[in-house]
């Protein structure tokens, strides 16, 4: 009888490690795309008609498009709450800047078994040019790229502003803690899209989480490689808003040689592709839409600010075709990443994102959704961020509260033309508005509390 519970014991953890083992080895690749400032507007699926982008169409077609998105209004906003799924009145301290104690997605991929990789944009060590009013208390102060838990880079802006140089013509991208010295003539997205080409290719050991922030379509507005004007290297620096279209589309370009590298490597069944937007479109560019001519959004808290495109390709998992109305928000980011890895987040790390994994399983199955989006909005302090000041609002697919007491109707007012005040409250009004209060006043609480720690480098 002894020996008999001897060997059920044996085989009882031969098993268990096997289905770990197995559980491993199911694990995806995962591949996390930001374009930078690409609003709805610009998105043919969106309802963009100005530019082709069909290879954001083509996830759509393999995979599943979301409806309901959201971001910040500006990119360190977004970027902050994305790499920690902490909103910003909990962890914010300056433009340009990510807290060199938090914890952000690369450590989480790194302690669950990952190999991890960043490539494209930084922009979160240091973003005060030297002679800017309080700089000396900002400068060099964010996260090193070396210390954000990625096992290798290839980046644009890892420290200072004025040490960046371009991030297109003759781009300056720091690798691997080396500067490149064969950029020129070269267009630094394509530099971007050959390193990830090549790293989907090699053999790897253990899963791998790639993380691309784009340096697309921001502005600069100059020429791609596409353009005409290209081939006289004279004019790839020449800025035009005209430009905006055709890095667009350069933008679906780069997506679509990044879903080639997967299919070609044949590991399209076990790659998990997220495609997503920082913000909305520059307020500079205009773009023809199938509601009339929009104008950008960035910056602004109106919906054009930010409502963002997002995509998910996991062929063989997620259903061809499927379009999803739940809301997401960037916090939403990082816990999908470790759920995908076989792995939750500790409660203790008191996120304020939630997964969306199991959506992207099975949409009709009961998941995990958020019923808000919370926004804590304050560029500042930061260079050129003067002008900007707080807003804290929360929102629904409907309706969204301001901090001041104005409701919009944003799903039938998105330039939030029309204020509905207290005393215009109809039934669903005025629940909808006892909701968003608590909440708003729960974050406000929340932002005294954290506050403190932030007094050392934003005065």
């Amino acid at each position: 009888m002894v020996k008999n519970k001897k060997y059920a014991i044996v085989w009882i953890l031969f098993i268990t490690v096997l289905s770990g083992s197995l559980a491993a080895a199911d694990r995806p690749n995962i591949i996390l795309i930001m374009a930078d400032d690409l609003g709805l507007d610009s998105v043919q699926d969106y309802g963009g008609r100005q530019y082709k982008t069909p290879h954001m169409s083509q996830m759509a077609r393999q995979g599943m498009r979301f409806t309901h998105a959201y971001a910040q209004p500006l990119c360190t906003n977004t970027r902050i709450q994305f790499m920690t799924g902490i909103y910003n009145h909990r962890n914010w301290l300056a433009f340009g800047i990510l807290d060199p104690q938090a914890k952000t997605f690369g450590h989480y991929m790194q302690e669950v078994g990952y190999e991890t990789c960043i490539v494209g944009k930084w922009q979160l060590q240091s973003y005060d040019p030297p002679d800017y009013p309080g700089a000396e208390l900002r400068r060099d102060k964010g996260m090193h790229v070396n210390k954000a838990g990625f096992d290798e880079y290839c980046l644009w802006h890892t420290r200072h502003t004025e040490d960046k140089g371009s991030r297109y013509a003759d781009p300056r991208i720091k690798q691997n803690g080396k500067f490149l010295n064969d950029t020129q003539g070269k267009y630094g997205p394509d530099v971007w899209v050959d390193y990830i080409s090549e790293y989907v290719a090699r053999k790897h050991d253990r899963p791998f989480f790639l993380y691309y922030a784009m340096a697309l379509p921001h502005n600069p507005f100059s020429p791609t490689p596409d353009s005409p004007e290209w081939a006289d290297s004279s004019n790839r620096f020449t800025e035009e808003n005209r430009y905006y279209g055709d890095m667009v589309e350069y933008t679906d370009k780069i997506l679509g040689r990044i879903l080639t590298a997967v299919d070609t490597a044949g590991i399209g069944k076990d790659t998990l592709v997220l495609f997503y937007s920082d913000n909305g479109t520059n307020q500079k560019i205009i773009t023809e839409t199938q509601w009339g001519p929009s104008q950008g959004g960035k910056g602004l808290t109106i919906d054009a600010g930010v409502h963002v495109p997002f995509y998910a390709r996991w062929t063989g998992t997620i259903k061809p075709g499927t379009v999803n109305d739940n809301l997401i928000d960037s916090t939403d980011f990082l816990p999908t990443l470790v759920r995908a890895a076989g792995r939750t987040v500790p409660l203790s790390a008191k996120l304020d994102g939630i997964s969306f994994y199991e959506q992207l399983l099975d949409l009709e199955k009961r998941s995990s959704t958020r019923d808000y989006v919370f926004y804590h909005y304050d560029p500042r302090p930061g260079w050129d961020k003067h002008k900007f000041q707080l807003h804290r609002f929360v929102q629904d697919k409907q309706f969204k509260l301001y901090n001041n007491g104005q409701l919009i109707d944003v799903a039938n007012d998105p330039l939030e033309q029309h204020m509905i005040y207290s005393e215009d409250d109809n039934r669903e009004t005025a629940t909808v508005r006892r909701k968003f209060e608590k909440i708003l006043k729960q974050k406000y609480n929340q932002w005294l509390q954290a506050r403190p720690a932030n007094n050392d480098i934003v005065q």
